[in-house]
């Protein structure tokens, strides 16, 4: 899959003088396979985007978010305004069609957005036209994926009260907790699948529930990924410290898309294949049995973190004690019956391996622009939202 996609073409865009701008390439590489049924033929190869959590999904929308053969996602432009806002939004932050610029609040504000690479249109249908955008999973190994709305208010200023109203019952929370879990969508290591919720499961979210609710997308199936957890607040920190500074742009039902996964690190594709379905074989034993795979795997896992561990700490003497400790919990859990909790004390190993063996990679982003209006403010709302969304994550690691 192409990390970069070709070169925008200098082509006037289909469609009213409004949304007139670059047209980004639209030719697929040679023998991309054609998606089954009529429905998506005149899409060039492209197909429905398989994470996809919330908003505009396939099945849900007439044809939703999809992916580009090079990599890229395409979001269909919406109808006036909302289309041409976002689509004026993207042009005046975009490093590609903005290369100009020498604003320093926006040139801070694209370390935030996920690139955008122009209109694209397929050849059999000009006049359909998406937002082609970078797919900001595309270098994670099972991508676990939450959208999350920020701000006190899911409605502009130019809203009709009919607007408002339905947006203020669709959640009433809204304006005191600042933030909406829009839908999920988490990887379970034991059982190599995915759990997936919609905006139904983020409104039925109460003051009560909230903490719980958010720390599940956190959740691997076997323990918490506090490390992720925290790496996420340092994300969504940055992007508060921008919000802070600048009064130039509020911004209405825009989200954070947050992401978190397993890298490889320093273990090969196979490894992490089988530390998770070693995982899996764990969870099904009984009597806390450990089949010989497992501790052979696990072994590789304890002998990068023994390899990490001496490269770093190799001229300290608490090495030794380290060690020492390492090998008796390591020959403990190698024995065929192990005494007390299993998951617990993987947990505890897994915890202390280094970021080479297990590394932790958290990206969050900000999507959905076409509720961004010029101001003279600070945006109270959007920072209220990030605030009360880090002290939420703060009080799950501090549980």
């Amino acid at each position: 899959m192409a990390t970069e996609p070709p070169s925008p073409l200098r082509l006037e865009a289909p469609g009213p003088p409004e949304m007139r701008t670059l047209l980004a390439s639209e030719t697929p590489p040679e023998g991309t396979p054609k998606p089954a049924g009529g429905r998506l033929r005149f899409l060039n190869g492209c197909v429905p985007l398989s994470h996809q959590v919330a908003d505009h999904m396939y099945g849900k929308d007439k044809v939703g978010i999809l992916q580009h053969p090079d990599g890229t996602v395409l979001k269909q432009l919406q109808l006036p305004p909302r289309g041409p806002r976002e689509l004026e939004f993207y042009n005046m932050v975009s490093e590609v069609f903005a290369a100009d610029c020498t604003d320093d609040v926006l040139l801070e504000l694209r370390k935030y957005l996920p690139k955008y690479y122009g209109i694209w249109s397929p050849p059999t249908a000009p006049n359909n036209l998406y937002l082609k955008l970078e797919d900001v999973t595309h270098k994670f190994n099972k991508p676990c994926i939450m959208d999350v709305k920020i701000g006190r208010k899911s409605y502009d200023p130019f809203a009709s009260s009919e607007k408002i109203q339905q947006q203020v019952s669709k959640y009433p929370l809204m304006e005191e907790i600042g933030f909406l879990v829009f839908g999920m969508r988490v990887y379970h290591v034991h059982s190599d699948s995915y759990e997936t919720k919609n905006q139904h499961y983020g409104i039925s979210l109460i003051r009560e529930t909230l903490k719980d609710g958010v720390s599940r997308f956190f959740h691997n199936g076997f323990c918490l990924r506090r490390d992720a957890i925290a790496a996420s607040i340092q994300k969504i920190e940055k992007i508060l410290q921008w919000f802070e500074s600048q009064k130039q742009l509020n911004f209405y039902a825009s989200s954070t898309l947050a992401e978190k996964f397993l890298s490889k690190g320093q273990l090969s594709d196979t490894h992490v294949l089988e530390y998770n379905n070693n995982f899996h074989v764990l969870n099904s034993t009984a009597n806390g049995k450990i089949e010989a795979s497992v501790g052979k795997s696990l072994s590789k896992m304890y002998a990068c973190h023994r390899k990490m561990y001496s490269k770093k700490h190799h001229s300290q003497t608490s090495l030794k004690v380290e060690n020492i400790e390492q090998d008796n919990g390591w020959k403990s859990m190698s024995q065929e019956r192990l005494n007390g909790n299993v998951l617990s004390q993987l947990e505890k190993v897994l915890y202390r391996l280094p970021t080479g063996c297990q590394e932790t990679a958290v990206e969050v982003r900000m999507i959905d622009f076409a509720h961004v209006f010029p101001s003279n403010t600070v945006d109270e709302g959007y920072v209220y939202g990030l605030k009360h969304l880090i002290t939420v994550r703060q009080s799950i690691l501090d549980n």
